[in-house]
């Protein structure tokens, strides 16, 4: 008998004893854990890059506390919206203060030769309003010589954008004697700065702020550098020569142009040459920003750890954010700001005036609210929203309860008496405006109805230059001094042509109706009907701009 196949030989054992046929598994229990590990990572891939992206951000990056000492006397918050706050800084300074070398500054900012050109003038002010639970973001531009009540600053009227440099000047000046270095006074005087500019936006728009970034001029360069050429579009060709300190050094073609960094701060900064003026800028800046997110995402830096790094790391060096920015808080309200879902637009301005030899915005503060918080969802108050019903009423005379009521932030009270006289056809104007004056701190005086005259007018006595502006301001006119006027009063002349600044808005435009077939039609866009100051800018590509 012939030997055995060796395998046959060996004993059986536990070891070699055939395994038993697996047994099958559940197809709903293999999903589950499938789904289980794809979410844990999905989790874990998104933590990862979160908090990759809050300590990259947050460590070594300028914060400010400016946010934290505004907010006790905020509007209330109705959600978990948020509002953020972009603030654009015209200064040729670093961080400490420091002059930027002049040949970088004209040859390469084409912002003139000296580092003191421009001061500290907030020349962008942007607010992106999130909504809590996604949809379109709203992003408001402020045009940056709209005529207002400054907040932390001084008080009176100024431009907008001149609050941060006011209220600067005013802590330097205040804190000169106490020895603080260079570079400690540049950072406590800015944050001044920035609590005013803060202040004064919160108060002028009516919602609260949330959060905010500031850049220079120096720090757009950096962040234009390092996210690499920028496409813009151009409704037409344009130059606006850089000399002597004036022009952009702005020279594009019609249609698509590819900009490096010092292009693109040409093209952000140029108002010389445009039929819109500063109006077309602001509309190039929010133009501009759409650019950088389309540029982002087709690069594939949106989610990408490495190529984020870079940009982090430039961020670093010149951005300002306040120390209350939660990036993973954030990272969850704000996706649709990278998905095509921003419109820009810029607030509305009355008329372009000068006061003091100054070209300035007027505005309708009243106006301005109604505006901000429809788009925002924000419930106006009694006093700034009388209209009852949906519906509103014709102009007629306005009670105590509805006019302007004082602002909750620390705003300096005017003084002075006004007496007001009415010449319009406006029923009880004279009793309306005085009381709304009143709200504002000054005393009523004197009410009357006078022979007609054109136009509006305010003049003053002895004592009341300041308090007369900013009244004059309401009305989109200049004040004039009168020995015939008492000292201690203002007088204030409605004209034939008058209409009440407060006046309640008119009903809002009704829903489309819904298309045939049981369809429901398109989501109505959110600022249609709403007075702005020129077309908007839809963000999420690269939108062409004058």
């Amino acid at each position: 008998m012939a030997d055995r196949p060796r395998a046959e030989r060996r004993p059986t054992t536990a070891r070699t004893r055939p395994k038993a046929k697996p047994r099958r598994r559940s197809p709903l229990l293999i999903a589950g854990r499938t789904m289980a590990c794809a979410t844990s990572l999905a989790v874990l891939g998104t933590c990862g890059f979160t908090w990759y992206a809050y300590t990259s951000l947050t460590n070594g990056l300028t914060t400010s506390s400016a946010l934290s000492e505004i907010q006790k006397g905020a509007p209330p918050h109705l959600d978990n919206s948020v509002n953020l706050l972009l603030i654009g800084l015209d200064s040729r300074k670093d961080m400490n203060g420091n002059d930027l070398p002049g040949e970088f500054v004209q040859d390469e900012l084409h912002a003139g030769s000296s580092s003191d050109v421009g001061g500290y003038n907030t020349n962008t002010l942007m607010v992106m309003h999130i909504p809590a639970n996604g949809g379109q973001v709203t992003a408001l531009s402020i045009p940056r010589d709209d005529w207002v009540q400054t907040v932390n600053a001084d008080g009176k009227m100024h431009k907008i954008k001149e609050a941060y440099g006011i209220a600067k000047a005013a802590f330097e000046a205040k804190n000169a004697s106490k020895g603080l270095s260079k570079a400690d006074m540049e950072r406590q005087s800015r944050d001044a700065g920035r609590k005013a500019t803060l202040a004064t936006v919160q108060s002028f728009l009516g919602i609260p702020i949330d959060h905010f970034a500031e850049v220079n001029l120096k720090g757009f360069y950096d962040i234009a550098q390092a996210v690499g050429p920028v496409q813009v579009c151009l409704k037409n060709a344009t130059k606006d020569p850089a000399m002597a300190g004036q022009g952009s050094g702005a020279d594009f073609t019609k249609g698509i142009n590819t900009l490096n960094a010092s292009q693109a701060l040409s093209f952000v900064r140029q108002r010389h040459n445009l039929a819109g003026g500063d109006f077309d800028r602001t509309h190039r800046q929010q133009a501009f920003i759409s650019s950088v997110i389309a540029k982002l995402k087709g690069d594939g830096v949106i989610g990408d750890l490495g190529k984020m790094q870079k940009l982090f790391g430039v961020v670093k060096q010149d951005v300002v954010i306040d120390d209350q920015w939660n990036v993973l808080d954030f990272a969850q309200q704000a996706p649709n700001l990278s998905g095509g879902h921003v419109e820009a637009n810029t607030l509305p301005v009355a008329q372009l005036s000068k006061i003091n030899g100054q070209d300035v915005n007027i505005v309708d503060p009243a106006q301005i609210k109604r505006i901000v918080q429809q788009l925002t969802g924000h419930d106006p108050t009694p006093a700034e929203n009388p209209v009852a019903g949906g519906s509103a009423p014709s102009p007629a005379p306005a009670s105590p309860s509805t006019a302007p009521s004082p602002s909750p932030d620390p705003v300096a009270k005017l003084t002075g008496t006004v007496d007001v006289t009415n010449t319009s056809t406006v029923p009880h104007a004279a009793d309306t405006e005085s009381k709304a004056l009143a709200a504002l701190g000054l005393t009523e005086g004197h009410t009357a109805q006078g022979p007609h005259q054109s136009r509006t007018t305010v003049t003053y006595g002895a004592g009341e230059k300041d308090a007369a502006e900013q009244v004059a301001a309401r009305y989109g006119v200049t004040a004039t001094p009168s020995t015939s006027v008492r000292a201690g009063h203002i007088q204030l002349t409605l004209g034939t042509g008058f209409t009440p600044p407060d006046a309640p808005a008119g009903p809002a435009p009704a829903a489309p109706p819904a298309a045939s077939g049981g369809t429901s039609a398109p989501a109505a866009d959110p600022a249609a009907g709403l007075p702005m100051q020129g077309n908007a800018v839809k963000m999420g590509g690269i939108p062409c701009v004058d």
